[in-house]
């Protein structure tokens, strides 16, 4: 095997310079909250599992308490291969039946969450992964949406199954986790009144904790490089008015639609600032948070915001 390639003064001297043009972000965000959600491919990948926890090591180790909310479509969609179960989605969302909540639950909660709690662990950190389940952390409903016929003035009500949506997140189980050296990993399954499981899209929880915890920033990390306009080209800001522009006049399909609405609702929540990033480019958090280069796409409410 061959040994690593030592450094050159040169590179250090970048590496110190860096360090350097990224203190006063890390001065301005000491003590604050940022909820980031991972998900989609970059997850399947073991060198971005890597980046990603010594990422969120290095964010908590700077005074910033970052809570992980993850979720696992294209392992679920594997799993449920593998079972002989089609996957189907509509308006970006897994339709969930009995069979497949199941399934779900299994994959997010004893798969995925320990995969990731133990990547942050290897790194030196600790870590803690929760269910949104446990204790009630994450309250729900099963999900009903209007949606339009395409070709008419009809409106019908989506059946997704057991899909749900957030009622009201028990902040209270995470705020003592936070503040310690230990960094929530959860995974977005809710509970009902009568004790369902329900799957939930994981953007969403995300921007419900956000909201509940006040936190300044939420950071959704996906599969793509953030929001297209029309002709495919990255949007790098957006108000939350120009958002809701684009999700109106049909610009914005797909899986993109419940991500753009969660940044909307964590901005209305008191979120500063809400991004969309590529999950799949190494270290894009810190290239987000400690640069001034900016990556991927900004919800910015009307507050200034670093």
């Amino acid at each position: 095997m061959t040994a690593p390639k030592k450094k050159t003064r040169a590179e250090w001297l970048k590496t110190a310079r860096t360090l350097a043009e990224a203190l006063p972000y890390m001065r301005a965000f000491a003590g604050q909250t940022f909820v980031i959600k991972i998900g989609g491919h970059a997850m399947g990948k073991a060198s971005l599992i890597h980046d990603f926890a010594r990422d969120v090591m290095l964010i908590k180790q700077v005074g910033i308490n970052p809570v992980v909310v993850h979720g696992g479509g294209p392992q679920i969609g594997k799993m449920l291969k593998k079972q002989g179960i089609e996957s189907k989605f509509e308006h970006g969302l897994r339709i969930t039946d009995k069979a497949t909540v199941k399934i779900v639950e299994r994959v997010l909660a004893g798969v995925i969450n320990k995969d990731i709690v133990s990547a942050i662990e290897a790194a030196g950190g600790h870590a803690k992964g929760i269910s949104g389940k446990k204790g009630g952390l994450v309250e729900a409903r099963k999900l009903r949406r209007k949606v339009r016929v395409p070709g008419s003035n009809i409106e019908k009500i989506l059946d997704l199954g057991f899909v749900g949506e957030p009622t009201q997140i028990n902040a209270d189980i995470l705020a003592p986790i936070a503040t310690t050296d230990m960094i929530p990993v959860i995974a977005p399954i809710g509970i009902g009144t009568n004790g369902q499981t329900y799957n939930i899209n994981a953007d969403t929880v995300a921007g419900a904790i956000a909201a509940e915890m006040g936190a300044t920033k939420l950071v959704l990390m996906t599969d793509v490089e953030g929001v297209l306009d029309g002709k495919g080209k990255l949007v790098p800001q957006l108000s939350p008015t120009a958002a809701r522009t684009l999700l109106r006049d049909g610009t914005i399909t797909g899986g993109m639609i419940p991500k753009l609405e969660t940044c909307l609702k964590a901005i209305k929540g008191g979120a500063a600032a809400a991004h969309i990033l590529d999950g799949r480019l190494p270290h894009v958090l810190l290239l987000e948070i400690f640069t001034e280069l900016g990556v991927g796409t900004m919800v910015r409410s009307r507050k200034r915001t670093t």
